[in-house]
């Protein structure tokens, strides 16, 4: 029944190390620790059912640590029916369901070259939730200036079986404005899509530079929400 939602994040939930699961009539609910660095909920269905299953059954299971995630309009609802939880963020889902016919540059990373991308998501992305040797970050490519030096990367991580994942894209600032991101997002995405299903990435709404360049790569968005239990 799961696996039939045409839900990409409920799907991308399921096929992650540990999932843990729970369908009712009109509600399901996958449990995931530490994905994205937050132990999170995919949530999808009936706002009512919803609410009902998390109540019952999933939070006295996993506890009030665990963050819902899904639609926007289905996390606000079903934060107005659970006492003690608040919508947390907002944010977009972008998917892809193949490769992007755009101009791509970049490589897979060495170990010895990691060190690279850590000083630049200190310095450029420290919010990021993708870093070298975090969990669930299974690898980096990155782009070179002539001198050899790192000056965009971005990570495949959190990716599964169907879905692959980009996350932790930064560039050095001195070099915006070139393209140089989204050549190398290029290059990560037709690595993942294939054998996949899609490639799907989250980013803030706020940032409309990134998700311009994220849609001109053939990026659709959704729109989501997380909550969690104040």
């Amino acid at each position: 029944m799961l696996h039939d939602s045409d839900d990409p994040v409920l799907l991308w939930a399921a096929d992650q190390p540990g999932a843990r699961f729970w369908i009712r009539p009109g509600a399901m609910a996958v449990a995931c620790a530490d994905l994205c660095t937050k132990d999170r909920i995919a949530i999808h269905g009936d706002p009512a059912e919803v609410a009902a299953l998390l109540c019952d059954e999933v939070f006295p299971d996993v506890g009030a640590t665990y963050r819902p995630i899904g639609r926007e309009d289905l996390v606000t609802d079903v934060a107005e029916r659970v006492d003690g939880l608040e919508v947390a963020g907002r944010f977009a889902w972008m998917e892809v369901t193949g490769p992007v016919d755009r101009k791509q540059a970049g490589r897979w990373l060495f170990d010895d070259e990691l060190p690279a991308v850590t000083a630049m998501i200190d310095a450029y992305f420290p919010d990021s939730y993708a870093r070298p040797g975090g969990s669930g970050v299974h690898r980096w490519a990155g782009l070179h200036d002539s001198d050899g030096t790192l000056v965009a990367a971005a990570a495949d991580a959190w990716s599964t079986p169907a879905v692959g994942f980009l996350a932790g894209v930064v560039t050095h600032p001195e070099m915006r404005g070139q393209g140089l991101a989204q050549a190398v997002c290029a290059y990560v995405t037709n690595e993942l899509a294939a054998g996949r299903t899609r490639v799907a990435l989250l980013a803030d709404y706020w940032n409309v530079a990134a998700v311009t360049a994220y849609k001109s790569l053939g990026f659709d968005l959704r729109p989501l929400a997380a909550a969690k239990v104040s």
